[in-house]
């Protein structure tokens, strides 16, 4: 099976760690994947802030890169969400339409990808830990991606697992919402760490790299004890050494 890695921006440049994890754990599941070099924004960012028309020209070049692609994979439930929204925002153009929709339907988040297209729900992975997860917004509630998550790290081994507290609010982050709403942003990102905190967990996990790099900061800024990882790099640990 062939995977075409839409690695997002934010892996691209700040946690190439999890686009490694990724691709690994990807071939451990015996998956042929490539990484087309053309790939640039999703344009999430500009379409969010209200920038349609200049949005279409990276969503346009985007399905150019992929749309040959067998599958398109993603650590980000927001951006492969924002893959699926593109049928959407080119409803009625005769041309980019149906090959919008040829992206969005081959389109998966990693862990959807792993559960509903592999059928794996254990990837043979180990970490030792207690760890508690988060629920990214666009990852359950637009993209509907909720189980898929915790039945992979109910197969962890050595894993310890303590329920996140309003594990279902905003982190704060939403993209430009926290550099345009800085304050509200802020107290929302406050609940989250402290809620974090709550459970004793040593490691806070999550699927979308924006919320995690959003809590990392602010978890790092008020001295919280939490390492925050990609599900990516759990399910990715110690896979050679387990039987």
């Amino acid at each position: 099976m062939k995977v075409a890695l839409f690695a997002t921006c934010l892996v691209d440049m700040f946690r190439t760690n999890v686009g490694k994890s990724t691709v690994e754990l990807l071939e451990h599941l015996g998956c042929e994947v490539e990484f087309p070099k053309g790939q640039i924004c999703c344009g999430q960012p500009a379409y969010n802030a209200g920038f349609v028309k200049d949005s279409k020209e990276a969503m346009k070049h985007m399905i150019e890169v992929f749309e040959e692609a067998e599958y398109i994979v993603s650590p980000s439930g927001s951006c492969a969400y924002m893959f699926k929204k593109y049928p959407e925002v080119f409803q009625g153009d005769p041309i980019w339409e149906p090959r919008a929709k040829k992206v969005a339907d081959k389109t998966y988040e990693l862990t959807q990808f792993i559960v509903d297209v592999l059928r794996v729900e254990d990837v043979g992975a180990a970490f030792d830990g207690n760890v508690t997860y988060h629920m990214s917004c666009h990852m359950t509630r637009l993209l509907g991606v909720k189980s898929a998550p915790m039945t992979l790290l109910s197969n962890v081994r050595g894993l310890k697992y303590t329920e996140l507290p309003n594990k279902d609010t905003c982190c704060g982050f939403g993209g430009t919402f926290s550099v345009k709403m800085e304050q509200i942003s802020e107290q929302m990102v406050d609940e989250k760490v402290q809620h974090i905190i709550e459970t004793g967990a040593q490691y806070l996990i999550g699927a979308d790299e924006g919320c995690l790099m959003n809590i990392r900061g602010r978890a790092e800024r008020v001295g919280a004890k939490v390492e925050v990882l990609h599900i990516a790099e759990i399910l990715n640990n110690r896979m050679a050494e387990v039987k």
